[in-house]
């Protein structure tokens, strides 16, 4: 059996859960989330908990078994605590502002980059070189902040462009010969 996926998913207070057949609707105090499912993987609700189980221990459903959990378990944290990626640029005139539903860019390019907000997300600046992304769906997070690193990606010489707060940059060594 899976050790992930045999694990029930325990639903805190205010969280809903609608499951029809391998479609699952999961709503909180933050928001609301809906995915489908393989049908492989019987989805269940007992006693304030999700159960999963699969129908034999073939490699794809023991893998299913795992993802799906792990999925679920993803959705109804989103709906209670949100997930949040922040993102630091680095650089001389590098920066970021918010303007209604655009995160604007300056990233040493000769044009401003706009860069349109999905809707179910918060983005807020601060200090014009941390970018903070919010919401309730953590694989729409996760994607937006690696589509705003990937911009301009974090270089290892002088560590410039746009890179996760946790995340360090290995340097390099600039020319040997320079006095």
């Amino acid at each position: 059996m899976s050790r992930v996926g045999r694990n029930p998913i325990v639903l805190p207070k205010g969280v809903e859960v609608k499951i029809e057949k391998s479609h699952v609707f999961v709503k909180g105090p933050k928001g609301a989330l809906e995915q489908a499912f393989s049908p492989l993987i019987a989805i269940d609700m007992a006693d304030g908990k999700i159960v999963l189980t699969r129908p034999d221990d073939s490699k794809q459903n023991r893998a299913l078994h795992g993802l799906t959990r792990s999925i679920l378990a993803n959705m109804v944290k989103g709906v209670t605590g949100g997930f949040k990626k922040t993102l630091e640029i680095n650089g001389v005139g590098y920066r970021a502002s918010v303007d209604g539903k655009n995160l604007n860019l300056q990233l040493g390019y000769s044009h401003m980059i706009n860069f349109p907000i999905p809707g179910g997300l918060k983005i807020d600046v601060e200090k014009q070189t941390y970018i903070n992304i919010e919401g309730v769906n953590k694989e729409l997070v996760g994607q937006v902040a690696a589509n705003i690193r990937k911009l301009r990606g974090p270089e290892p010489y002088k560590g410039k462009g746009i890179k996760y707060s946790d995340e360090v940059i290995r340097r390099k060594a600039g020319k040997a010969g320079a006095k």
